[in-house]
């Protein structure tokens, strides 16, 4: 493969980049190596909580009922870790590489860091993984005091907290000197916008995250004490704000998506910025409805916060919600798609796997995790529904659904462009998002209709049936936990389609890129 060197300004030494001959994105070659191990780990996460995921399903199938309870919250508190931090985080750390120099034209600033972030995650998603399995940190994904793990689980914790620090710091750099090396015109596309209000928000995520688990690790230590109130404050600034990253990468995944699957354009581009601006002001704030019984914050704050606040947050993604179909219709009936009302729909590229990951993944968000979001979040509603599998069914519709899915599609693209390989297995890419995104809407709306139902949340055995006392929940909710094993069997069907097309996709014949004309460094 053919490269070409281009001098930094600042250091005087020479980036590499090299040009894909289907896009003529020039990929900085440095930035390509930490998108590739960032996004293999990633994976790797997923197939692991992907695992565990089949393992709790069918524990919670009561005519299956798996698992023994300890194993249960071992795999529980495996489950959140590994899907909800870390598939999550080294995919969006990859995402962040990627914007920041292939969709810039730019190059990666503070490589060897870069690096450094990378093991620091790395090491500490490893100590966290063999802590659970070993039975030292039955603590599931929230860890409250006083339930206590293994110090070594905080300090793994702590070190994958400081490398995502250390990839944002990166991004943000290398985002500033794309700027000062003039390698875009005019505002920065706005994919990239919403990937940097994701570090932001990401940030005060991580700092928040810091707050709550360093004091966590002394007192494991055995220096000084956890107020189980204050851990849980700050806890949830971490823990409820990590899905906000995850909501801000995923909508600017959408956009991009849109735009190479059918050539859309945003309507209007200032509105959608202008959302995204919303989210960094107000959408870390509904953490505030897992704190709504906690005795240490006044009334004024938990109304404030789960009703103004989130509403402009809600406002924020509905202008999303409108403006990413819109510029699909819009892009379609100028192809010539106009015959009735949903005739561009219809005629759309269903067969595109990043198409119809799309489309599943702003369904599933859209229709399911959002509105039950802003249900929950309300006050009245949350303290009946709040320990209940409504909770589950939400976020199972928003990170497991929405935000997986448009990774999921998004991959598709970024295994020819930075693997510079072809996609294997052609059939099962077409149909992946199928499988996973059917399977995930039957998981989300019978974990939904079972919570309805009082079907309790993070329990063992959903039907107590070793209740000292009986308890005795609706006919219908062994249906509908019923419906959510066999919409896990399905899902994880689709997550094993996706890795096995991921990992094929390895072993195909590398393409060659085209060699970059000196001038255009």
């Amino acid at each position: 493969m053919a490269a070409i060197s281009a001098p930094n300004i600042f250091t005087g030494t020479k980036s590499q980049y090299r040009v894909c001959p289907v896009t003529t994105l020039k990929v900085d070659l440095a930035a390509e190596r930490l998108i590739i191990w960032n996004a293999v780990t990633a994976i790797v996460a997923l197939t692991v909580g992907g695992l565990y995921a089949l393992l709790i399903g069918l524990t919670r199938w009561p005519d299956v009922h798996l698992l023994s309870a300890p194993w249960f919250y071992r795999l529980l508190t495996g489950h959140g870790l590994n899907m909800l931090v870390f598939w999550i985080v080294f995919f969006e750390a990859a995402g962040l590489y990627f914007g920041v120099t292939a969709l810039l034209n730019a190059r990666l600033v503070g490589v060897r860091l870069a690096w450094v972030a990378f093991a620091l995650m790395l090491i500490g998603s490893l100590m966290v993984n063999v802590m659970v399995l070993m039975g030292k940190a039955d603590v599931m994904f929230s860890a409250y005091p006083p339930l206590a793990a293994d110090p070594l689980f905080y300090v793994g914790y702590i070190l994958f907290a400081v490398g995502a620090i250390l990839v944002c710091c990166i991004f943000l750099a290398s985002l500033v000197m794309a700027k000062v090396e003039r390698r875009y015109e005019g505002s920065m596309p706005l994919a990239v916008f919403g990937l940097l209000t994701a570090a932001i928000i990401a940030l005060f995520t991580l700092a928040s995250g810091a707050v709550a688990l360093i004091p966590t690790l002394l007192w494991r230590l055995g220096i000084g004490e956890v107020d189980p109130g204050a851990y849980r404050v700050t806890f949830w600034g971490f823990g409820h704000s990590a899905q906000q990253i995850n909501l801000s990468a995923m909508i600017a995944i959408w956009y991009s998506l849109a735009t190479l699957t059918v050539g859309a354009k945003p309507v209007n581009e200032k509105l959608s910025r202008f959302a995204f601006f919303l989210y960094i002001l107000f959408i870390n704030l509904g953490s505030m409805h897992h704190l709504l019984v906690d005795p240490g914050l006044g009334s004024a704050n938990k109304f404030f916060n789960t009703s103004y606040a989130m509403y402009l947050a809600v406002l924020g993604s509905l202008i999303h919600a409108f403006s990413i179909p819109a510029a699909i219709e819009v892009a379609m009936r100028e192809k010539g798609y106009n015959k009735g009302l949903f005739g561009w729909l219809l005629n759309a590229p269903w067969k595109e796997p990043g198409f119809s990951a799309l489309m599943f993944s702003l369904f599933i968000f859209g229709f399911i995790g959002g509105p039950t979001g802003v249900v929950i979040g309300a006050g009245q509603i949350n303290l009946l529904a709040h320990n209940t599998w409504r909770i589950t069914g939400h976020f199972h519709a928003t990170v497991v659904g929405g935000t997986t899915l448009a990774f999921m599609g998004f991959t598709y693209y970024v295994i020819p462009l930075i693997f510079r390989r072809p996609l294997f297995a052609k059939p099962l890419v077409r149909w992946q998002p199928w499988v996973y995104g059917i399977g995930m809407i039957l998981v989300s709306i019978s974990m939904t209709m079972a919570g309805v139902l009082g079907a309790p949340r993070r329990h063992w055995d959903t039907t107590f049936t070793n209740a000292a006392i009986p308890v005795q929940l609706p006919s219908l909710t062994n249906l509908m936990l019923t419906l959510t094993g066999i919409g896990a069997l399905i899902a994880v069907t689709g997550g094993i389609m996706y890795v096995v097309v991921c990992v094929g996709s390895l072993f195909m014949p590398k393409r060659e890129a085209r060699a970059l004309d000196p001038m255009e460094a």
